[in-house]
């Protein structure tokens, strides 16, 4: 992995080993950037489900005013951290270890670009369910508007095969495919 573009262009990114973590891949990241140009430069950005934060990072040198990566698991948020140093972003970046459906149920803070790639089994083609049947992403997109700004651009990656909802508060979605991989982008 590496940071695709912009001021850490071609810095090489650390991610955690294991069948568990599942980084986007440089083909998708670059489609998704390719995507979004225009709008990532003064963002405010959350890097949900952050992992190695690669997303958040790559926003970052693409112009974008900080960023957030919440993660639960520990190891993600050091290789996170890590990749924040090593890409010279620390001034810009918080991390936050904690579970993301509880981050976004009692933030206060408001994000105008957010990142959603939530682990997903390849088991199963709709992604891991909870409880309550949903997955973590349609659990993340139920409660993700209320910390969004009014001209915020929301960014989910799934399975193809996973539906997620047409509308996302006032925004409305755009579907990308690539291979077995969707991307979700709301407006």
């Amino acid at each position: 992995m590496r940071v695709i573009t912009g001021t850490a262009r071609g810095k090489p990114l650390k991610t955690l080993a294991g069948e568990s973590v599942r980084p986007t891949s440089d083909r998708v990241k670059e489609a998704l950037f390719s995507i979004i140009q225009f709008d990532v430069s003064e963002r405010r950005v959350l890097d949900l489900f952050a992992g190695s934060g690669q997303l958040g990072i790559e926003a970052l040198s693409q112009g974008a005013s900080g960023a957030v990566f919440a993660d639960r698991d520990r190891a993600s948020i050091a290789v996170a951290k890590r990749n924040a140093e090593d890409c010279g972003f620390m001034e810009v970046s918080s991390f936050i270890r904690t579970d993301s459906l509880s981050f976004l149920r009692n933030t206060t803070e408001k994000f105008s670009l957010v990142f959603l790639d939530p682990p997903y089994s390849k088991q199963e083609a709709g992604g891991r369910r909870q409880e309550n049947g949903l997955s973590l992403l349609e659990e993340a997109l139920e409660l993700l508007p209320r910390v969004l700004t009014e001209d915020a651009v929301v960014c989910a990656e799934s399975p193809l095969q996973q539906s997620l909802p047409a509308v996302l508060g006032k925004l409305t979605a755009k579907e990308y495919r690539y291979g077995k991989i969707k991307l979700t982008i709301y407006r």
